[in-house]
């Protein structure tokens, strides 16, 4: 399959001109930096019979790069620190709050269930059930649907969700012949025993299991799987390392004008107060292009420049029935509206779950591609990007992989990831759904628009899609 897919995608239409030119005609775009609001008259997705949901604010702490300031902590304490920068923002009574749910995926051992060690440590009720989904990349994604399912459900009426990843400090295992040695050792009960089982200890048994970032089921890493797809569908070095600088560059400019409005100030326990993402560099083409290809050797494409960071951070979200936000004078930010998890094969497309996803979800929602005003996509490398763009707007692609009649289209790049992205902003993989959600609630509002559409892939060959409508104003 991947052979076919490389060889037919390589003939499609698009070709490196086109997302070269695309990409220099929205870095020299004015209005890409600049907010115009257009008065929309679009139908409200609103349903009879059904609760509406709506997300009353979002934050988070600023994402760093792996390695830095957040290095000497837990998650529990990242998570911690979003709770109560949600709680200082919108002074929500801690009791009030029905249910929290976060997201992680690197989980450690001593705090498996992260929501609730950070909701006890954010001074939240040890009577306020919480607990904790890991769904890869899109794992906050999974703890906001899983809240809007318990309000529309009527099970709740607020529930806070969010996601925290710390990749400063993963787990290392023994490796599992001294996992099963030492088990074995812990149930003997003779020193005899216990001698010569430990007379059985080889050298090999300390080699330490190191964490990757891989696929389980192909033992193949997501970046490696980024450079054949950008491969497949014919994505260019320069066209990925010109994506990766506008993410940058536009990134630099939304947090030099002060639009990245969800991030809270985090003052780390012995250290500095933190008050910005640290991982937003913009370069220059010219040195992106001196880096070495990071998975792919010597051949491939994507680098370091090219590819989202390893990143630490949380973010955190109140979500709540409509009437329970009115009646507590709340005024809230979006509707959460319709929303769709999708999959594919792990090996050949593993990355490709927005190009599934987004049409799904616009019929679901009974939406066109033109009805969406701001777009605010995960992106995990440029190589994935482009060629989830050039995927949905491919009529072959539709027709012979996704049994559809015609193409979905691409995303207009003046409507998309227009603040940054994973790619400068930083991915924490567990919290970065959250921020996908409340960026394009306040581009809405920014922009003047009604309907955003917020779409991730993730590992397994996993996705999600939602539809965030503006709520009125």
């Amino acid at each position: 399959m991947s052979s076919m897919l490389s060889s037919a995608l390589r003939n499609l239409p698009a070709s490196s001109a086109w997302a070269a030119g695309a990409l220099s005609r929205s870095l020299s775009c004015s209005s890409q930096f600049q907010a115009t609001a257009q008065p929309k008259t679009k139908k409200t997705l609103g349903k009879t019979g059904v609760k509406n949901v709506v997300v009353v604010e979002g934050v988070r702490i600023p994402f760093l790069q792996s390695g830095t300031s957040y290095a000497d902590l837990m998650p529990h304490d990242l998570a911690r620190a979003a709770l109560q920068g949600l709680v200082t923002r919108t002074s929500i009574p801690r009791d009030v709050v029905d249910y929290i749910v976060y997201g992680t995926v690197i989980q450690e051992v001593k705090t498996s269930n992260v929501a609730r060690e950070a909701a006890l440590g954010a001074g939240f009720s040890d009577k306020t059930p919480a607990h904790t989904v890991t769904m890869a990349c899109i794992s906050s994604n999974q703890a906001m649907t899983t809240g809007v399912g318990m309000i529309a459900a009527g099970q709740c009426d607020v529930v806070v969700a969010g996601g925290v990843e710390l990749m400063s400090d993963v787990p290392i295992r023994h490796n599992r012949k001294m996992r099963k040695t030492m088990l074995t050792l812990n149930r003997a009960k003779t020193l005899g025993q216990k001698l010569s089982l430990i007379s059985k200890i080889r050298p090999d048994y300390f080699a330490p299991e190191l964490p990757a970032v891989a696929e389980f089921s192909t033992s193949e890493t997501m970046g490696h799987s980024a450079d054949r797809l950008a491969a497949a569908f014919g994505v260019s070095r320069l066209e990925q390392d010109e994506y990766a600088l506008r993410s940058h560059t536009l990134a630099k400019k939304a947090q030099d004008e002060g639009l990245l409005q969800d991030v809270v100030p985090f003052k780390v326990p012995g250290k500095e107060t933190v008050t910005k993402d640290n991982g937003i560099r913009p370069s220059s083409l010219e040195q992106m292009g001196k880096l070495k290809p990071a998975f792919v050797k010597p051949y491939g494409t994507v680098t370091a420049a090219n590819s989202s960071f390893l990143t630490d951070g949380a973010s955190a979200v109140l979500i709540m029935s409509e009437e329970k936000a009115l009646a507590m004078g709340y005024k809230p930010k979006a509707y959460l509206r319709d929303f769709v998890y999708v999959s594919q094969d792990p090996k050949d497309q593993l990355l490709l779950s927005p190009t599934y996803a987004t049409p799904k979800v616009l019929e679901k929602a009974g939406l066109t591609l033109g009805d969406i005003d701001v777009f605010e996509f995960h992106e995990a490398f440029a190589g994935q990007i482009l060629a989830n763009l050039k995927a949905m707007d491919s009529d072959w692609f539709a027709q012979n992989y996704m049994g559809r009649k015609s193409k979905v289209g691409a995303p207009p790049l003046d409507k998309f990831n227009t603040w940054g992205g994973s790619l400068s902003l930083g991915h924490p993989f567990g919290a970065t759904g959250c921020r996908l959600v409340i960026t394009a609630a306040h581009r809405l509002k920014k922009e003047g628009g009604q309907y955003g559409l917020v779409a991730a892939c993730a590992a397994g060959g996993q996705g999600h899609a939602m539809i965030v409508e503006l709520y009125p104003q």
